[in-house]
């Protein structure tokens, strides 16, 4: 049964993931930008997404480009958790699991490493 929660309460929940970062990975970050979407509108049952260029492709030909981008989708999440302390968990592991592709990570070493 999906968790009913506030998109504030939500909100709340991904910038309490951010602050899980080591600030060392947080000063490392670099162009980028978390999103808190509904869905994924090609994928609804995907839980996030990053966009963008990883920081171990950049060349010193990077510049001028936009934000990459990590998308947290919501209603995907709630839909897969059954209580509150599922929701806090479940965007721990995916908002760590997106910052790990802005740093280079395959979902393999993901998976690996139990963030997957």
């Amino acid at each position: 049964m999906a968790v009913e929660m506030s998109r504030q309460r939500f909100d709340e929940l991904v910038t309490d993931a951010l602050d899980l970062i080591p600030s060392e990975f947080a000063a490392a970050m670099n162009n980028v930008v978390v999103l808190v979407e509904a869905r994924d509108e090609h994928d609804p049952t995907l839980l996030g997404l990053y966009h963008g260029i990883a920081l171990t492709e950049r060349t010193s030909a990077y510049g001028g480009e936009l934000p990459d981008r990590i998308f947290i989708y919501r209603e995907a999440i709630l839909d897969i958790c059954d209580t509150e302390e599922d929701v806090v968990e479940e965007v721990a592991i995916t908002v760590v699991h997106e910052i790990a592709h802005h740093f280079g990570v395959d979902d393999d070493r993901l998976h690996e490493l139990g963030w997957g």
